[in-house]
């Protein structure tokens, strides 16, 4: 009896692993019940609510766990001095409580948020066929992103330095970052919706040196934003995060959501930071790949361009160390426990999506998502 009260406590984590692993087996059905059904219903009813909040929910929550942690972690230490409490006693009672309060955090995950990694992959959904590519075409692709991310480079402000500045910051930004979605739910209506604006988080120092550019926070639907960032990668990181809000799950797939709402964007900064995003994963690959080519190419970089691309290597490596570390792979982590088994690697397989985008492309001028 005590064995089946005890796992009767756990049932919410029993449930909600069963359900996960379950819906990896039925992507189809996730998709259309799930991702375009329940959650995109809960999510744009929560992101609303949470959204008539100017600061980030989010944040307030982790400083008032923070806060609680502290106090109660206070009265145990005083209660254990006064030997009100037995340590062995309070040790084994709070494991339990903990373990129960994680099994019904988790099953809300599942059902809120966490079914969406099992949805059908984004490529599928627009028709896109991902399959093995050459140097070649990845050349190809790398030197199409340089001429489009020139041209798109004239286009924007610069601060004093010659580096990419845009006039009203962050919150001009999240004002806008709602039209690209606009224009591309037209044509994906599986990004359509109306969710609350992203929101800027107070400790954005706290996130440059854990390596975080945004993080979207399921229990409150929002999508909250490193506001230190450079304002080259403040509309791209945005849009990324705001693909989160919309159910999709996948890093690599909410990178290459981020370049074509950015590319489908009016403003020319949007679509300048969502090319530079693009052209940052498909260089990184193209040196992997071909050291010689990378450099070849790379001297085609306007001065603009080039000024940009530095000035965001030197803002991460100013924030390098243990805690960067210890968050990528806490990061990893998450990634592989939510079936993304690359981990923090699977954000190199947007270059996929952009090569089959290329090829559609190439052989189609009048692709229904050409821009």
């Amino acid at each position: 009896m005590d064995i089946i009260i005890r796992y009767k406590k756990l049932t919410f984590f029993i449930l909600g692993i069963f359900t996960f692993r379950i819906s990896s087996f039925a992507p189809t059905i996730v998709e259309n019940l799930y991702s375009n059904g329940t959650y995109k219903l809960i999510s744009q009813i929560g992101s609303s609510v949470t959204g008539i909040v100017p600061f980030s929910i989010a944040e307030f929550m982790v400083f008032f766990t923070i806060a609680f942690i502290i106090s109660k972690s206070a009265k145990i230490v005083k209660g254990i001095v006064t030997q009100r409490i037995k340590f062995t006693q309070f040790i084994l009672k709070s494991l339990k409580n903990i373990l129960v309060f994680l099994s019904f955090i988790y099953f809300i995950f599942v059902f809120i948020w966490g079914l969406n990694y099992h949805r059908m992959p984004f490529s599928k959904i627009i028709g896109l066929n991902i399959r093995p590519a050459s140097a070649k075409e990845l050349e190809k692709l790398c030197d199409n992103l340089i001429r489009r991310a020139n041209i798109l480079r004239d286009l924007v402000n610069e601060d004093h330095k010659g580096v990419m500045k845009i006039e009203g910051g962050y919150s001009t930004v999240f004002d806008r970052a709602y039209l690209g979605y606009k224009n591309v739910s037209q044509i994906f209506p599986e990004l359509s919706g109306i969710y609350g604006k992203p929101k800027a988080v107070l400790l954005s120092r706290a996130m440059s040196y854990a390596g975080i550019s945004g993080i979207y926070f399921p229990f409150t639907f929002e999508a909250n934003v490193n506001i230190e960032i450079p304002d080259s990668m403040l509309p791209a990181t945005t849009s990324h995060e705001m693909a989160h809000q919309r159910g999709s799950a996948r890093e690599d797939e909410a990178n290459y959501i981020a370049y074509i709402t950015c590319n489908m964007h009016p403003d020319p900064d949007f679509k300048y930071s969502g090319t530079l995003l693009a052209l940052i994963h498909s260089m990184n690959a193209l040196f992997k790949t071909d050291r010689n080519k990378y450099y070849d190419l790379k001297s085609k970089f306007s001065e603009g361009v080039d000024r940009d691309l530095a000035y965001i290597n030197k803002f991460w490596q100013s924030y390098e160390g243990p805690i960067e570390d210890a968050s990528t792979s806490l990061n990893n982590t998450y990634l592989k426990a939510n079936d993304q088994e690359a981990g923090v690697h699977s954000y190199g397989r947007m270059v996929d999506l952009l090569i089959a985008e290329y090829r559609l492309k190439k052989k189609n001028s009048q692709a229904s998502f050409s821009y």
